[in-house]
């Protein structure tokens, strides 16, 4: 027997961001009136998200125990949803750039066209991640005043399939950036790979940094929406990584990276903190968004759902009951890596295994 599941899409809304609860002014009598969409995904089938009929909702009345059953208050709702979509990394566009022109375009459509996922919205690095075929920033070493700031690495691999993806995706593609490490010499340790922390004396620098970036590709004709801060602050790992404090966090955001935005004039942009796993989410954003100076350049605080389980789905509840839900909004973003070696994209099946990307 197949197995299946099936997706309901109650609100015509799409993936990545939720708020707090707002009251829907819809009067319970029109709720039968909303119909809702079904989209099945079946094992050992050609189903995939695949649209399956519409529901019309029906006012409850006692199930059984044994009866499975979705019950929605359609005055109560939770989420607003911003887009779908994945990370474009080095690797990503290093593999992209080995394809055929006929299986790039292959892949193009099957991700970011309207009759394919129709991909809305993407993450990139600022500089090399554990995603990259070796670590590299985009200024010489010793350089705090960023005279030799050049993105002249990513204009190889990276920038093109940017470019190509966004032309794919008619024009338009949500676009933020995150760095996984400050340069060596910025560092406590020395070292852009496992952890570390940002040394004091290049808060400034590193602010400047971002803008510098942000500036360079929009030169390229690829706006970026945001920032994260930095890429899992509190994590040692043997690649890019930089550690953060909750207390580091803020202090850098709202002392040195949200004015350095704004003199920029880029104050537009989104600064997204806490880019990270959801167990010690509630100290994070309780730190943050309770200085009133720092939440003021922070638009929120986000969930990379990395790390699951019952204990740390029990962590992200006891942390979200401790929020101010008045001061924080939660963004909700899964790290699933897209593989331009699915066989459903790409026939051939031929690029390595490891080389996980977007």
């Amino acid at each position: 027997m197949s197995k299946k599941i099936v997706f309901i899409l109650c609100f015509s809304s799409i993936f990545a961001g939720s708020q707090p609860a707002f009251a829907d002014k819809t009067p319970l009598s029109q709720a039968t009136k909303i119909t809702a969409k079904l989209f099945t995904t079946a094992k050992d089938t050609g189903l995939r998200l695949a649209p399956d009929g519409n529901l019309n909702f029906e006012k409850s009345i006692q199930p059984t125990e044994n009866e499975i059953s979705i019950f929605v208050n359609p005055q109560i709702r939770f989420q607003t949803m911003l887009g779908f979509g994945g990370a474009i990394t080095d690797a990503s566009a290093e593999v992209f750039a080995k394809l055929s022109p006929a299986v790039q375009e292959e892949f193009l459509k099957a991700y970011f066209d309207v009759d394919g996922l129709d991909y809305s919205l993407a993450r990139t690095s600022i500089h090399s991640t554990d995603f990259s075929s070796g670590s590299y920033t985009y200024v010489e070493e010793g350089d705090s005043e960023l005279n030799t700031f050049s993105i002249e690495h990513d204009r190889q691999f990276r920038i093109p399939l940017i470019k190509r993806a966004i032309e794919a995706a008619g024009g338009e593609l949500l676009l933020y950036a995150s760095p996984w490490s400050p340069p060596a010499f910025m560092k406590d340790s020395k070292d852009m790979l496992h952890g570390g922390s940002l040394l004091p004396e290049y808060y400034q620098a590193w602010a400047n940094y971002y803008t510098r970036f942000i500036k360079a590709y929009e030169k390229e004709g690829i706006p970026i929406w945001g920032i994260t801060i930095q890429n899992e602050p509190m994590a040692t790992q043997i690649w890019e990584s930089s550690i953060y404090s909750a207390e580091e966090e803020r202090d850098f955001l709202k002392l040195y990276l949200g004015p350095t935005m704004e003199k920029e004039g880029l104050g537009d942009k989104k600064i997204i903190v806490w880019d990270h796993n959801r167990d010690l989410i509630g100290h994070r954003a309780n730190t943050i968004f309770g200085d009133p100076q720092a939440a003021k350049y922070a638009w929120v605080s986000v969930i990379t759902g990395m790390k699951s389980g019952p204990a740390a789905m029990q962590n992200t509840l006891t942390c979200k009951t401790s929020m101010n839900p008045t001061l924080i909004n939660i963004f909700f973003l899964p790290k699933a890596p897209l593989r331009p070696s699915i066989r459903s994209v790409i026939s051939t099946g031929r690029m390595p295994s490891d080389m996980r990307t977007i």
